[in-house]
């Protein structure tokens, strides 16, 4: 059983490794550190990869998905050299079971929620337009896979909504897909992360930046794989997220970061 479980294992490790390796196409070979990353942090990223090679020369490429998905991945064996979650349990897991070095796992930014909507006067209250349910669909992310989802799930028990808008609330993967829900007015307005927001190209809608007392901090953090633990790369990977620079970037972006 044991042997089987192994190959079971071996096989989906290296199925993995061929899907990602035609997601990064051409330059994962060319990669110095390859990064698993929440999908909440996509735009941040892309921002934070060109400031770290202009920084080291190295280059960096990234997979984005939801945490959990991710995780699940790295714990079936994908190629990744460092985790981006948007939450601490999964790294503390990775650190638990051996597949991360513990020494490098830090907060690297704490994510806002917002209430947000790509067209304006959606709502002027946002708790009374939320209880009135003067819509057809409300987005969220999958409260199991995305911790974005969990803490719009602790919003809306907050408010006594959770039960009554269950018929109501279309679920996305990951905070990526629930966006594109919203940006696409497929749902009128959804829980996004607010970086997603800044991201976005036009700054007019309805926005509710969610008190923090309303959910669980989204402490996000990252931590270097053990299978990469000597990759040098990586490990700059890791202190250029330290950086002055970089936490400017996070910043920017609508994260908090510690200092």
């Amino acid at each position: 059983m044991f042997i089987l479980k192994r190959r079971y294992r071996q096989v989906i490790a290296l199925y993995l490794a061929l899907c990602l390796s035609l997601a990064f196409g051409s330059k994962a070979y060319a990669a110095d550190v390859r990064i698993a990353v929440a999908a909440n942090f996509t735009d941040t990223t892309r921002n934070l990869i060109v400031a770290f090679h202009e920084a080291t020369g190295l280059e960096a490429v990234a997979s984005y998905g939801s945490t959990g998905k991710l995780y699940a991945q790295i714990d079936n064996g994908a190629p990744f050299d460092v985790f981006l979650a948007a939450d601490t349990r999964r790294p503390e897991l990775l650190e638990e079971n051996g597949q991360g070095v513990a020494s490098t796992r830090f907060t690297y930014a704490r994510g806002k929620l917002a209430l947000w909507s790509p067209t304006p006067d959606t709502f002027e209250d946002p708790k009374i337009w939320l209880k009135s349910g003067d819509f057809a669909r409300l987005a969220i992310a999958n409260p199991k896979t995305a911790p974005y989802g969990l803490a719009a799930q602790e919003v809306l028990t907050k408010l006594d909504l959770w039960e009554p808008l269950q018929d109501r609330l279309v679920r996305g993967d990951s905070i990526a897909q629930t966006f594109q829900f919203v940006a696409t007015t497929n749902a009128q307005s959804g829980f996004v992360a607010l970086s997603q927001v800044r991201a976005w190209d036009s700054q007019d809608g309805s926005l509710w930046m969610i008190p923090q007392s309303y959910y669980s901090p989204i402490n996000q953090q990252a931590i270097l794989l053990t299978r990469s633990e000597s990759n040098r790369a990586a490990h700059q990977w890791i202190e250029f997220l330290r950086s002055d620079t970089a936490k400017n970037i996070i910043e920017e972006f609508g994260y908090e970061t510690q200092n």
